[in-house]
């Protein structure tokens, strides 16, 4: 069989979700290694990224991300990640070829027409930054591994993992918590010509999966995966039904 050289291979690029870094991925790099060439971002005042706009504005967010972004990427997003991931697809079309979202949608914040995050568990942990944001962390980990078979190792895992970098700014946590609560990007979703696959928990309590029919209705040719037992970080709880899920969505 021919080998060939790691250049040949197909970029994929992984975004974090909020509060934590890239340490999150590890154990996705380490298996996709084979694969891809994978890149793993830490978003703007995040783990290794310390410089972070101020206003924490999306444009600029970005415009930071997308100089990080090689040409045709697979871009992966989880989360808060994947909220930027559609907005880079939209706005740089040229560097994602293909996005993949994992527990993520174009909005965060449930409305009356619109499941997601409720707004007074939006404001609690608003409230709770400015008194301890360590502990604050803590707890949103914990609210990661809600209703999984497993939940107490998966929240070890978590915190192990975002343990090798360091840790986050304390502004650009609380500007990035505003973003994800104020940002809605259903239009731009709607408009995206790359193709769309998508990996959700049946558990997750963040992004219940009854946004998925109107997922389907913005984007009508995605193709949207549950994972039964997941909650709302599918690729902790269960890592190799998860790059599994990914390297054939990507193929």
């Amino acid at each position: 069989m021919a080998e060939y050289s790691t250049t040949a291979k197909p970029t994929l690029v992984l975004l974090h979700g909020w509060g934590l870094n890239q340490g999150v991925w590890s154990e996705v790099q380490q298996q996709l290694a084979g694969d891809f060439q994978v890149l793993a971002l830490d978003l703007p005042g995040f783990g290794l990224s310390r410089q972070f706009p101020p206003a924490y504005r999306l444009d600029e967010v970005l415009s930071q991300l997308a100089a990080q972004l090689p040409e045709q990427s697979y871009l992966c997003g989880w989360s808060l990640g994947g909220l930027l991931a559609i907005a880079l697809a939209a706005a740089y079309p040229d560097k994602v070829k293909q996005l993949a979202l994992v527990a993520a949608t174009p909005k965060f914040l449930a409305t009356d027409d619109w499941p997601g995050m409720r707004a007074e568990v939006m404001q609690q942990f608003a409230s709770a930054l400015s008194q301890n944001l360590p502990q604050t962390i803590q707890r949103f980990l914990a609210i990661q591994a809600l209703g999984s078979e497993h939940a107490k190792q998966d929240i070890l895992k978590l915190r192990d993992s975002i343990a090798r970098f360091p840790e986050a700014q304390p502004q650009a946590v609380v500007q990035a918590l505003t973003l994800l609560a104020d940002t809605d990007l259903r239009q731009q979703f709607a408009a995206l010509t790359q193709p769309v696959v998508g990996c959700y928990g049946r558990l997750d309590s963040l992004v219940p999966v009854a946004v998925l029919p109107l997922l389907q209705q913005l984007q009508p040719a995605a193709k949207l995966t549950v994972l039964a037992k997941a909650s709302h970080a599918p690729f902790i709880s269960h890592p190799d039904e998860f790059c599994q899920w990914l390297r054939s969505a990507l193929q």
